[in-house]
């Protein structure tokens, strides 16, 4: 590229125009995951949709591929050259009581819409962290913290203003462009840029919820027993739980500091007294370290969880499971148990209920029959990603047998993201009708900076 050109880009940008070594450029290619830095020719910083569509007619000219990155906690590779499209400015979010949908552009995060929905008692799909961005959670698919009681967030968009590899703005939603409307979600970025996206919002105000803390030392037992559980509970009932090796730091509460302990997350979408009954059995699994189970305003809900909203560096990797049994858990802790290589994070989450069904207007998100989701996450503190990526890779194939494939929300980066790993998402007939759609929306792979879904090669 000659500077030339990059001088009749910006003219056409709203927003900052930025090369290497320029000051900002650092920072805007910086994202929450901090193990991947995108090292592109060019970073185009998003104020509004045409900018996007500028951004992606210059990238298709010079035959460069394209990223898209708003808070960057869905990294999968590197942008090695190409352009990379920043969102992070264009975060509008209009909320319609009304009508019980809310429309965000493409930089908004869950934590601009949950208070605006709140005060209509009203709340979005939205997952454990409200720091995330909206728009490419929900194109993942989007597992919810209230999954089993309401389905994944991609099953209530309405509509989407999207670009295309041609440069092309688009307004996309069931009846107009179908097939792109289904491949977008599920499907990610492989298919354009998004730029905004109406959804529903759903009638919830308040929950039970909190967590129920155990010494993993001192309650072997406990993931057979979560597992049998779960098969007891209504779908108002949503849960997950964590094993996690917490260090001996002065700022982890004393019961938790040098342990492994089961972090038991829930969220009843029903009255505290029916809460209270039925994480009865639970309690019954062993002695707790801690309990912090309560009535809550939604607003509140990611004390849950409690992610932590600070950018720091991981890998990590996920696939759908079946019931935990006995080997199944064996196979867990012997990877990610007490005396682990690595130290690493392990969620199980309960899937089913509204997740299983069918949505009222199809999509690409795949394995709604799963029972349960599992999530590893090693930080990279002291550790080399290499040798985190080494570790995931033994775990995940010690699992195979009971694991049916991979998730893109929480999916990792680089060894993680590869084309094979992307396929598992999606049953074959799916992934096959993607690729045409890539051919037909994509077919030079523009969008490939991504976990990636390649166009169809003629036979």
């Amino acid at each position: 590229m000659e500077r030339h050109d990059i001088n009749a880009l910006a003219a056409r940008i709203e927003g900052p125009v930025l090369l290497p070594g320029q000051e900002g450029y650092d920072e805007e290619r910086t994202g929450f995951n901090l193990a991947v830095r995108h090292r592109p020719e060019v970073i185009v910083g998003a104020a509004r949709a045409e900018d996007v569509a500028a951004a992606v007619a210059f990238a298709a000219a010079h035959d460069l591929p394209v990223a898209v990155q708003n808070t960057g906690h869905g990294f999968s590779v590197a942008a090695e050259g190409g352009l990379l499209v920043t969102t992070g400015r264009m975060a509008a979010v209009r909320v319609d009581p009304e009508a019980r949908t809310a429309y965000v552009a493409a930089g908004a995060r869950f934590e601009q819409v949950i208070p605006e929905a709140a005060r209509h008692g009203l709340a979005p799909l939205n997952g454990s962290a409200p720091h995330v961005g909206v728009v490419s959670y929900t194109l993942g698919g989007g597992l919810a913290l209230l999954g089993r009681s309401h389905g994944w967030a991609a099953d209530r968009v309405r509509a989407m203003d999207v670009v295309t590899a041609d440069g092309r703005l688009r307004h996309v939603t069931p009846d107009a462009e179908p097939e792109l409307y289904w491949a977008l979600l599920g499907g990610r970025d492989n298919f354009g840029i998004v730029t905004g996206m109406e959804f529903g919002l759903v009638p919830v105000a308040r929950l039970y919820g909190g967590g129920l803390f155990f010494d993993a030392g001192r309650t072997p037992g406990l993931l057979e027993a979560y597992g049998r559980w779960t098969a007891t509970v209504p779908d108002e009932m949503n849960s997950s739980v964590a094993l996690i090796p917490f260090p001996e730091d002065p700022q982890v509460p004393e019961p938790m500091r040098g342990r492994h302990v089961w972090h038991v997350r829930i969220a009843f979408t029903g009255s505290p007294e029916d809460g209270e009954r039925l994480v009865g059995p639970l309690r019954q699994v062993g002695p707790r370290l801690l309990e912090n189970l309560r009535d809550m305003p939604y607003e509140q809900s990611a004390a849950i969880h409690d992610d932590p909203p600070v950018p720091m560096p991981w890998a990590a990797d996920a696939a759908f499971l079946a019931d935990p049994d006995g080997d199944t858990v064996r196979t867990i802790l012997e990877h990610a148990g007490p005396g682990a290589a690595l130290p690493a994070i392990v969620e199980l989450r309960h899937l089913g209920g509204a997740l299983a069904r069918r949505p009222a207007h199809p999509n690409a998100v795949g394995h709604r029959d799963a029972r349960f989701m599992l999530a590893v996450l090693t930080p990279l503190t002291g550790i080399s990603t290499a040798d985190a990526h080494a570790f995931l890779g033994r775990m995940f194939k010690d699992l195979e047998p009971w694991t049916s494939g991979r998730f893109l929300n929480f999916m990792g980066h680089g060894d993680t993201a590869d084309q094979e790993r992307t396929r598992t998402a999606y049953t074959a007939d799916d992934h096959q009708r993607l690729t045409a759609l890539k051919a037909r929306y994509d077919p030079r792979n523009v969008f490939r900076l991504n976990y990636n879904i390649p166009p169809q090669t003629a036979r």
